[in-house]
């Protein structure tokens, strides 16, 4: 019996057929002309910088075992590792992008160790510049720069005494009964490969989301932070289309994204897997539950415990504003297999100034930040945007509505 990928069985395991396959060359060409690859020179220094910060752990996890008299033994097999994850780990990064690296240590150390100590061997390596530690983020993390590649880094305790390098992070044992900043840095790596594992080709998988990655970015969509959808959003939504669209080729799988979601009806969410409610007490989406999880109007939930609504910030605004760039992506996609266009008419980028007719320059915002007692003052340039509907204005970050003059 074959494998069924997803809460679903298959729309349709149709096998593509030689027009798919030409519509699938005349995709990869037009992605290529927008020169979203690597090419085999960057990607071996991209592999080269990784596998020489992984040593670099390895290294400070040993010397920080000898500083702590730990047995000679258990110094030995300490282990330690680093998991790529994101973009990097889903093998759809563009040129230039940023590498996202969970490092995992064992039970015994203490945490700051990672961002002080480990902080400074970071910093003594001649390739590194820009580097930062921000513990108090949300996730905690040291960003820097290794030979002109960002990386981040997020560190993780494992409950046993080594890290051994055929370790499985997918098991749920691993987030129980520690600390919530290794559970949500644990998070990042979890859920793009239990994506990677829930899809039934990998392959035609990492160039749809490509494709629509193109698409969302040249259409200005690709902001998790401005209340679009990020990264995870995206590939889980294309994670989706792949389980049930099997065989079908990259093309095809574009097509049917946009004809999937252009009648999908909101707030039923996108789910690739139902995730076993563990009872480790971890904040868990769940409407039936939580009274929060009700308001979410475009949930896309994450295939690992504990679940997480990744779109936790569309708006009532941006949502429309996503819906009405998914339709346009169907009908241009109707009218690619009837061969009235292109593969560049989807990815043609869209005019800022002409979509939206208010923009505010330079605005100036105050936040009060409660658990700090601080206030934070930035400065966005083009950050708030209003965009006529009928006689008002509506904010498409905050759902304002102002009356028009």
């Amino acid at each position: 019996m074959p494998k069924t990928y997803g809460l679903t069985g298959p729309i349709s395991e149709d096998l593509p057929e030689e027009e798919n396959l030409i519509q699938t060359r005349k995709l990869l060409d037009t992605m290529k002309s927008y020169n979203v690859y690597e090419n085999n020179l960057e990607f071996e220094h991209r592999e080269r910088v990784f596998r020489r910060l992984e040593s670099l752990f390895r290294d400070w996890l040993k010397e920080i075992c000898i500083e702590m008299n730990v047995p000679e033994v258990v110094t030995e097999k300490v282990g330690g590792k680093i998991f790529p994850f994101g973009s990097y780990h889903l093998g759809v990064h563009s040129k230039g992008a940023d590498i996202d690296a969970l490092c995992v240590g064992p039970g015994f150390l203490e945490r700051k160790a990672f961002f002080t100590s480990f902080f400074a061997k970071l910093k003594a390596q001649k390739e590194v510049k820009d580097i930062q530690a921000i513990e108090e983020a949300y996730v905690p993390v040291i960003t820097l720069s290794w030979e002109g590649i960002q990386i981040d880094l997020v560190f993780a305790l494992l409950s046993r005494r080594s890290v051994p390098d055929n370790l499985d992070l997918l098991n749920n044992s691993i987030v129980k009964d520690i600390d919530i900043r290794c559970v949500r840095s644990f998070n990042g790596y979890r859920v793009t490969e239990q994506i990677l594992r829930l899809v039934p080709n990998v392959l035609n998988f990492r160039v749809a989301l490509r494709a629509i990655k193109l698409w969302a970015k040249q259409r200005n969509i690709y902001s998790n932070k401005l209340g679009f959808l990020g990264g995870v959003s995206w590939a889980i939504m294309v994670a989706r289309i792949c389980q049930v669209y099997p065989n079908a080729t990259t093309s095809t799988l574009v097509i049917k994204f946009f004809k999937i979601f252009s009648m999908w009806v909101w707030p039923i969410p996108i789910r690739l897997i139902e995730v076993e409610k563990c009872n480790y007490n971890l904040p868990f989406w769940d409407p039936k539950v939580n009274q929060s999880d009700r308001c979410h109007l475009m949930p896309i939930i994450t295939p690992a415990y504990p679940q997480q609504n990744t779109s936790v910030n569309v708006s009532r605004s941006t949502l429309a504003i996503l819906n009405e760039e998914i339709h346009r992506g169907h009908a241009i996609c109707q009218e690619i297999e009837q061969k009235k266009a292109k593969w560049s008419e989807l990815f043609e980028q869209t005019d800022f100034f002409q979509k939206y007719q208010y923009v505010l320059r330079h605005v100036k915002m105050k936040i009060d930040i409660a658990t700090h007692r601080t206030q934070l003052y930035l400065n966005f340039d083009i950050f708030a945007v209003y965009k006529r509907q009928n006689k008002n204005v509506l904010c498409t970050l905050c759902n304002l509505t102002l009356c028009a003059v």
